[in-house]
């Protein structure tokens, strides 16, 4: 099992908030779609009427494609990823959002010579984390052990999955580590942890 991040060769990332500079007002979107607040957005809509589902869906998109098209890198985010990009490592991005509008989120920060079409998943591709599916996908995708991918987010949904699936988890872009039972590292951000490789 490897102990140190400059061991590992398989890395996932999380998009906004890791990836990007997280700009999503998830408590004004839930206003907008009629969401209590609290209640995880996916996983409601999925709840709803089909007609009014994929209506919301659509709106959705729509307000998250604008977001895409204004993304901007997190800091270190860039040259963390062409590091292991140029190391040779495995890739991939698991986001919640939709995987057309991660490929345009990677296009607006330079990232998209990164990442094979095929390893971006969204929420139409893999269940929405913390659900393990995602990255158990990347597993077999990549034949390799679980401990030998790591999960790279912001949130405890990324960490959660991350866990599940059996990976090693990093946490940044957070002050300080609130889940340290789910998080093998935290860096302050991806620049902290592209020094630490």
């Amino acid at each position: 099992m490897p102990s140190t991040l400059k061991t590992l060769t398989h890395w996932v990332f999380d998009m906004d908030g890791t990836l990007t500079v997280g700009v999503h007002d998830f408590p004004a979107i839930r206003r907008a779609l009629e969401i209590p607040q609290g209640a995880d957005i996916l996983h409601h809509l999925d709840t709803l009427p089909a007609a009014e589902r994929d209506a919301k869906h659509a709106w959705l998109l729509e307000h998250e494609r604008e977001l895409a098209l204004r993304s901007t890198a997190a800091t270190g985010a860039v040259e963390l990823v062409q590091a292991l990009c140029e190391r040779g490592c495995r890739l991939g991005i698991l986001t919640r959002n939709a995987k057309e509008l991660a490929h345009i989120t990677l296009t607006a920060i330079g990232l998209d010579d990164c990442f094979a079409p095929d390893d971006v998943l969204g929420r139409d591709e893999a269940p929405p984390k913390p659900h393990p599916g995602g990255l158990e996908h990347f597993i077999r995708r990549w034949q390799v052990t679980p401990p030998q991918v790591v999960m790279v987010g912001d949130s405890p949904l990324d960490l959660e999955c991350g866990r599940a699936a059996g990976t090693r988890t990093v946490l940044v872009n957070v002050a300080e580590n609130r889940w340290p039972a789910l998080a093998d590292w935290h860096m302050r951000d991806c620049r902290a942890l592209a020094q630490a490789l």
